[in-house]
């Protein structure tokens, strides 16, 4: 098997990468049909736990290097997940259009933003409008502030007690 995620982060692999990528299921529970774009997805995350936790919704998880991308792939076949297309694709030639794109830290916001907004479709029915969801850790007051109050911020320790959670926080941006 292929190494996608730290040998020395193995012990803390559920709560660091399964349980961290869940916490977006904390806030929207997606409906059938939903179309979602993980980008940099690594090794599955956090695609593939909300792929399994939302079996009528429609995953592309994205990474530009390909051994990532082949471990999705196995992953995926393993587990008979039909709900995720794994990309080998850099977001910048991404032109597919996507009710949600989601995320785990893969730059500052603002440049996640401004790669990833061209992928947003207009029309939905979740919820949540459409938009980016991101999973991020640390202080994010400088990234956020020029979104003002059309970015919500919730704490993941408000949803999972385990220490890791103390600074982690899901930003949520319609578009």
């Amino acid at each position: 098997m292929i190494n996608v995620i730290s040998r020395k982060d193995m012990d803390n692999f559920f709560v660091h990468h399964v349980l961290h990528s869940m916490a977006i299921a904390k806030v929207i529970n997606f409906l059938p049909g939903t179309s979602i774009l993980d980008v940099g997805t690594g090794g599955g995350f956090p695609g593939i736990p909300l792929a399994i936790l939302f079996p009528d919704s429609e995953f592309t998880l994205l990474d530009s290097i390909e051994k990532k991308i082949k471990v999705v792939k196995a992953v995926s076949d393993e587990l008979g997940l039909k709900n995720i297309n794994p990309v080998r694709k850099r977001i910048e030639e991404e032109n597919g259009k996507f009710q949600f794109v989601i995320s785990r830290a893969v730059t500052g916001f603002p440049e996640f933003v401004n790669l990833t907004t061209k992928n947003i479709s207009k029309s939905g029915n979740n919820s949540l409008e459409n938009g980016i969801l991101y999973l991020k850790g640390g202080d994010l007051k400088a990234e956020l502030s020029q979104f003002g109050k059309k970015a919500t911020v919730w704490q993941i320790k408000d949803f999972f007690k385990e220490s890791f959670f103390e600074t982690k926080v899901i930003v949520y941006l319609p578009v």
